[in-house]
Parts: structure tokens; sequence; C-alpha cells
């Protein structure tokens, strides 16, 4: 009588006769003995026809399943189920393939499933779902070529643990227990102990103290190859059994007494005595678990090095915020409900405060803020600030999207804060764009192709434009190599505005967006991204032609209806003339009349010329004639080719567009002619002195021939004198 394992060396060793014995006719209680299900088979059989019908009971199964089961997930995971059991596999997952922006990715939805598991166990949630692009990986490998992999390397099959590693970024002792309990079957451990290394090169002077006072022996262990001592920190016990179990012990049990190898190489040490004999093999599994724990713990430190980053930006702005957010005196300096009502903002009804409100801040007529004439000169900051309350209220965005009376005086206060006290980049400028947009709208009606919500957002975003800007340009950004222009690659200043924008949006008594339903205030946070950015000059050009395209095709149309339909039915088109008005409310003030014009153009120059002086003077280098305060006589010609590349084509576009807006190109016009008359005068003594520098050159050059010809010598060699 021949014994199990006999049998099986026998089968083993003789392919040919097992298939021919399997294939033979086999008796019925025999295959029910071999399936746990009960199946219709008439005797005799062979192994195949019960194959044949095990598989149509199980796909049959499969197909109920998917018409019965109306959760998608659910239907897959009973599916998945059969699978394993038709291809006789360990476990298997299903991805889903999807488009990101256009981009294709997989991302896990089924993971781990078995013919036992539940499906609790199994789906991935949302939150914690694996996400790589398809050209990543084995299965990214698969859904690319449509075709099967096997994968017989266990390097590879390590991949699938990532999901594991992923799960505890936040803490290296479970970082490293997911690890090692999600491969222990290739480690082929129960029990097995992690010191923590404590990484610092320097101790801290406290721990120098008893050392220094000869209380204690100086180290003198082992080190690491860089010098650090062998210090463990903590040591944790790890148990690999059925569940995951952790035992930590604690710091006062002295890791240092419990003898540990001194271990830098995992491949010459780890793990070497529960390893099969196959040295081969055994070296491939313990380069392959090097390598992924390696990868668990530059997770984990990259993770933690993220977090304090956060954490850093995180303080770095809340300290930013306090400094800059409105203070409750400054609150009431406008809104003033302590000497109304005798209480706080927060205690008053709504409505009243928007009367009181309406009631402390300017008229729009009275300070011009429906002119694109309008100057801010005559006006203090704060009384800026109330303007800009006013705008909001003439827009009639406030009581219809609910924004408090406090937050939005808070929020104008604290953009005005925002702003740095430079020469020309300043709170004033900030203003000015945020009013020329109020008037386009407006006065220059170019209200209908956009919805209140839409109006708020620009008008608000054209406040925010230039917030916290530094007094120089991208390029000096880029060439300083500052922080900026590390973190932002385009558009530097502009994006960074941006962030200090959606800032405010976060932060709750400042967020004048916050009634605002999901939906509308992600429309408020993209509009804002498509004004600010415009704002980069960098940019103009390639959107004025699109704009350009735009007016040729509403021009000749007779039917208002026509031309609004046109632009507001078109989210496209609509965003190109946002992203042109903000250019025209960014450069307004070269349209203003020229007794204003004058003053901020040499506001404009003084600061061009102080990031000239920086960069002679911290970068080393020459600045352009436009920022060269050595050049400041130059000054009168620069508008006038400013005046014909640049703005020029904004005013007279956008007058064709809107009639109404004809005042700023009638405003731009009338500036360059004076410009043109101070460039022609500052021409004409430029040529006085070339010609005056002329004249003396040829007199000198006519005294030098008549001292040569006094001395020519004769020809016997004497001199002569003429």
């Amino acid at each position: 009588m021949a014994d199990k394992d006999s049998v099986e060396k026998y089968l083993e060793n003789n392919p040919q006769f097992a298939k021919e014995y399997f294939d033979k006719k086999v008796r019925s209680e025999a295959i029910a003995a071999a399936f746990a299900e009960k199946l219709d088979i008439k005797d005799p059989a062979s192994f195949k026809d019960v194959s044949h019908i095990q598989e149509a009971n199980i796909i049959f199964d499969m197909i109920k399943e998917m018409h019965s089961q109306p959760i998608m997930e659910k239907a897959m995971h009973k599916v998945l189920q059969r699978i394993c059991l038709l291809l006789n596999t360990d476990r298997c997952s299903y991805f889903l393939s999807r488009a990101r922006n256009g981009i294709p990715e997989l991302a896990t939805c089924l993971f781990d499933v078995t013919p036992t598991s539940k499906y609790e166990a199994n789906v991935v949630n949302p939150q914690s779902e694996i996400v790589f692009p398809t050209d990543m990986g084995i299965v990214g490998q698969i859904v690319t070529t449509k075709k099967t992999a096997n994968v017989p390397d266990v390097k590879q099959v390590l991949l699938w643990t990532a999901s594991k590693v992923f799960e505890e970024l936040t803490d290296i002792e479970r970082q490293f227990h997911k690890a090692l309990y999600t491969v222990r079957t290739y480690i082929q451990c129960e029990r097995y102990s992690v010191g923590l290394l404590d990484m610092t090169k320097e101790k801290e002077f406290y721990y120098e103290w008893p050392i220094k006072l000869g209380d204690v022996e100086p180290y003198k262990g082992p080190k690491t190859p860089d010098g650090r001592e062998i210090n463990f920190y903590k040591i944790i016990d790890y148990l690999l059994e059925s569940k995951e179990e952790i035992k930590v012990i604690p710091q006062h049990s002295n890791p240092q007494n419990r003898r540990s190898l001194n271990i830098f190489s995992l491949s010459d040490h780890f793990l070497r005595a529960s390893l099969p004999d196959n040295r081969k093999w055994a070296k491939r599994r313990e380069l392959a678990l090097t390598q992924f724990l390696g990868w668990s713990v530059l997770n984990c430190d990259t993770y933690d090095k993220l977090n304090r980053t956060e954490w850093r930006r995180e303080i770095s702005a809340e300290m930013v915020m306090y400094q800059t957010k409105a203070t409750l005196a400054e609150v009431q300096q406008i809104l003033n409900t302590k000497e109304k009502f005798d209480m706080n903002p927060e205690d008053c009804d709504q409505k009243e405060m928007y009367k009181l409100l309406r009631a402390n801040i300017p008229v729009a007529k009275d300070v011009d803020l429906l002119e694109f004439s309008f100057s801010d000169f005559p006006l203090s900051e704060v009384d800026l600030i109330k303007c800009g309350i006013r705008c909001f209220f003439e827009l009639g965005v406030v009581e219809k999207f609910k924004v408090p009376a406090e937050v939005l005086t808070r929020w104008m206060y604290t953009v005005r804060k925002g702003y740095r006290d430079i020469t020309y980049h300043n709170w004033r400028h900030g203003f000015n764009v945020g009013q020329t947009m109020f008037c386009l709208l407006q006065t220059g009606k170019l209200r209908k192709y956009y919805s209140d919500l839409d109006a708020f957002a620009m008008v608000a975003a054209a406040f925010c434009h230039d917030i916290d800007h530094r007094g120089t340009n991208n390029l000096y950004q880029t060439k300083s190599t500052s922080p900026l222009a590390k973190l932002h690659g385009s558009s530097i200043l502009e994006r960074h505005h941006l962030d200090y924008s959606k800032t405010l949006m976060a932060e709750e008594n400042v967020n004048i967006f916050q009634s605002l339903q999901k939906r509308q205030f992600e429309t408020v946070q993209h509009l804002h991204d498509v004004c600010i950015i415009a704002t980069d000059l960098a940019l103009y050009f390639k959107k004025r032609t699109m704009f350009q395209k735009i007016v040729d095709a509403t021009e000749p149309m007779a039917d208002e209806k026509e031309a609004i339909a046109y632009v507001a039915n078109n989210p496209i088109r609509k965003e190109i003339i946002m992203a042109m008005m903000m250019t025209g409310c960014d450069l307004s003030a070269i349209t203003k009349p020229w007794e204003v014009q004058s003053k901020v153009a040499l506001m404009v120059a003084a600061e061009f010329w102080e990031q000239g002086d920086l960069e002679r003077t911290v970068l080393d280098q020459q600045p352009i004639p436009m920022m060269d305060r050595n050049k400041s006589d130059e000054l009168p010609k620069m508008p006038c080719g400013f005046i014909d590349f640049v703005c020029s084509f904004v005013y007279k576009e956008f007058s064709r567009f809107h009639k109404e807006i004809t005042p700023m190109f009638d405003g731009l016009n009338n500036n360059r002619v004076h410009w043109k008359e101070l460039a022609d005068i500052h021409q004409a003594k430029v040529d006085t002195l070339e010609n005056e520098r002329k004249r003396l050159e040829e007199e000198q050059a006519k005294k030098l021939l008549q001292m040569q010809l006094l001395h020519l010598p004769h020809s016997g060699g004497q001199n002569t004198t003429v």
C-alpha cells in the first residue's frame, strides 16, 4: 500500500500518466467528495466533464448575481470570488480605469478578494484608494496592452503590498508592522523586533552635563557610519499572528540593555536563519524585502517632512493673518455699531447692520465711483475701504448672497492691510483696479453678459489682484531665485496674489463668500483663477486675438439679444472677455485725466527705478533703461511706446465692443498727446545738445587742422611758419 507522499511523487514524475488517469471515467462518489457543491453528474464521467459542469454552474451564478445586485461593487465582488474559484487563484483585485483632467489613471475599487472574504473587507474607501497612471506598474501594463501577464518574480509580488504601506504614513511604528505583516509569508517568522534609532547627531546640552561633570561615562559603544551613537529611543515587539497585534516596550525598560546586533546591511544579517536553503532564491527575497522596507520608511519620513512643512506654513499663514486681519476697533471705525446700538456687530440684527453700513459709506455719485475718470487722490485710505464696500452694495450682491455686514467690512479692511506700503503696487492701485472693474460692469454695460455671482467674484478678485505685491516684477523674482519663484514656475506674483485671496476665503470671519453653496463657491474660486492670473502681461498677447474675434463677431449684430446670447451662453467667451477686462483694469491709470495720469506715471517710474537699484546692487546686473534711474530724463518717451505697443489695442477694441467704454480710449489718446509733447520737448533738448556737441567737435577739429598746417615741414627739411 503506497503512502500519500509516494503517490504524489510518482504523479509528479509521470505527468502523462496523471493526465491519462484523470481523463478516464471516475466514480460519482469520488467527484462528490472532491467538490463541495452538489453537482448533477451522470456516472461515469471524466474529470474534464466535471470541470466543465462546475465552471458552467459558477458562470451561471455570476450572471444571476450581476442581474440581481443593484450595487455594482457588490456584484463585482461576487464575480471576483467566482473568478478566484475558476482560476484557482489565491486572491484578485478590481481596478477602475478612469480619466481625470484628461489623464488616464487606475484606482483600486475592490482589493484582495478571496473566495471567502467579505465585501466590507475588500471594498476600498475613496479616501484611501491607490491611484496611479496607466503607464506604471503591472496593472497599468495590462490595461494599456489588453494582455494578461504572469509574474513569477516575488519582487513584483511585493508591489501589491504598497497599499499597506500607504495606510500608515503617519506612524513609523505601525508602518513597519504593516509592511512586515503583509509579507509575513516570505519572512517565515512569528515574532520580530524593530529598534528605532535616535538620528540626532549632537546630543542636547543637558545630556552632556552629567558626562562633563564626570557622573556618567562617555559613550564608547558602536557608531553609525556617519558618526552617530547607536541609541534606540524605542524598541517595538511585533507578533505576526492572525490579527495585527503590537506590543511596545516602554521607554523605561532601557532598550540599550537589550543586546542587539549592529546591523547596517540587511542582506548580510537580517532573516538569514528563517529563509530556505535555496541561497539564490533567498538572496532575491532578501533584496526585495530590504527595498520594500526601505520604501516604507522613506514614505513615512517624507510624509512626516511634508506634514512639518505644512504645519510651518499654517503657522506662518496664521501669523500673517493675525497681523493683517482687521481688528474689532478697525471694523468699528467703519461699522460703528457700538455708538449706534451700544452692541458689538455679532449681537446686532443683520438688516439694521445693512442700513447702518449704507449710511456710513459714501454715495457712489458723490465720489465719482461710476466714472472712468475716478481719482483716488482726494480720498484717504479708509475712505477707499468705504468706497469698496459701496461697490458691492451697488452691484446688489450683499443682501442677495447674505454677506454679513461685519464680514464684508472686515474683508475690505483686511484686503487693504494685505497690500504693502510700496511706491505703486499698493492699496491705492489695488482699489483703482477694483473700481474700474465695477465701472466696466455698470457704466460700461458689460454686466449684461454676467450673472450676479460672476460680478461679485470679478470685483472681489480685482480688489485682491496685487495683494502682497513686493514692488518687483516676475523677472526679478526669477533672477533673484526668491522663494516665490521656487514655489511658482510661471506667473509668479500673480499666483501668489491668487493664493492670498483664497487664504481669505478659508477664514470664516473674513470670507465674504461663506453663505454660498458648494458649487457657487467653486465658481467663485475658478473666476478668481481667471481674473488674477490674467493680470500677467506675459499672457496678454496670447488672449487679445481671441478677444478681437469676439468683438468682430458681435459688432455687426443689430439685435442686442443676439449679442448677449453669443457671449453669455458660452463660458469660454465670457472668460476671455473677463480676462481682457482685468488687463484693462490693471492698466487703467494710463486712461485717467492728465493731471492724474502724470502723477501715477512718476510713481510707476519710481518703483521701476527702485527695482533697478536692487538689480545693480543685489544682483550685480545692469538694469534695462526703463528701470535705470540714471536715464530718468528719458521718461517722457517711454509711455508713448507702452501705449502704442500694449494699451492702445485694449481700449480701442473695448470701445468698439461697447461704445460706453469709449471714454477710456479717449483718455488714453489724450494722454498720448501729452506724453508725445513732452517726448518731443525732451527730444528737442537732446537734439540741441547733440548739435552743440557736434558743433564743438567740428570747431575742435578745425583748430587741430590749423595747428597741423602751421607746422608743416619745407622740402629742405626746415619748418615754415605760414
